[in-house]
Parts: structure tokens; C-alpha cells; sequence
């Protein structure tokens, strides 16, 4: 099954579900064409993938706050405020609590004000807080 896997992960995933539906419905089926190493791994992968998507939605929210903070008249604002809105639903919509743990709020956006350009329209941003000033439920709240 690894062959089919490595070569077709979409048949390789609808022959999977195929199978694990027989077995919950308690019928029968040949254990060797379970390929439980990769059906655990894709499991794992499920939670991982949405995990990183929230992560990604925080840094977009917290990118967009930071450029309408570093430069307050630019007229691109507004633009950046509503990107700043839609990201912070869209990881509202795709976070559940057991990800509060596995969060480095501090870390996401150090990486928002690394990300931070050195100027927009020929202007330096004005200065901004070494420490994020929302918390994640805040950020989560204000979708």
C-alpha cells in the first residue's frame, strides 16, 4: 500500500476511507490492505495543517494591524485594517482550544514586525511595541 501512497495519495486515500468504512461497519477486510503507518500520519498531518493555518491567519492579522499602526495616514489603512479583520475570522473559524498550548502568540508576531517593510510610499513606519499588545483571546474575539 506505501507504493500506492508514495505514487497516488488521492486513490491511496479514497481506497484507505473505502476500507475503514467496511471495517466501522464491521465488515470484514484484509488487514495487510490497511496502510495504518500512513493512515496514522495523515491523521497526525490533519491537526498539524490546521494548526499552522491559524498560526498563519494570526501573522497576516497581526502584519496588516502593524502597517496600519507604522504608518497611521498612509491611504491603504482601511485596506489593511479589513485584511487585518478577515484574518483574524478566518483563524476565529479554524481555532479550537487544545491549539492555546501550541500557540507562541510572541513569536508570531515577532515575526509580523520582521516582516514589517523598511518603507511604504517613501515613509519609515513610525516605531511600533517590542511586545505584542493583544492577547491571543483578544485577537480571536476581535474577528
Amino acid at each position: 500500500m506505501s507504493a500506492l501512497y508514495d505514487a497516488d495519495v488521492l486513490q491511496w486515500s479514497e481506497r484507505q476511507a473505502d476500507l475503514l468504512r467496511r471495517v466501522a461497519n464491521g465488515e470484514r477486510v484484509n488487514e495487510a490492505d490497511l496502510d495504518w503507518p500512513n493512515i496514522v500520519e495523515e491523521i497526525e498531518s490533519v491537526g498539524r495543517s490546521q494548526l499552522s493555518a491559524v498560526k498563519s491567519y494570526l501573522l497576516q492579522a497581526l502584519l496588516h494591524d502593524l502597517k496600519a499602526e507604522a504608518w497611521p495616514l498612509s491611504p491603504s489603512v482601511p485596506h489593511w485594517r479589513s485584511e487585518a479583520r478577515v484574518a483574524r475570522y478566518n483563524a476565529a473559524e479554524a481555532y479550537v482550544p487544545s491549539m492555546r498550548q501550541r500557540i507562541d502568540l510572541a513569536a508570531i508576531y515577532a515575526k509580523a514586525r520582521q516582516a514589517i517593510p523598511d518603507t511604504i510610499d517613501g515613509q519609515p513606519p513610525q516605531p511600533l511595541p517590542d511586545q505584542c499588545p493583544v492577547t491571543l483571546d483578544e485577537l480571536l474575539s476581535d474577528a
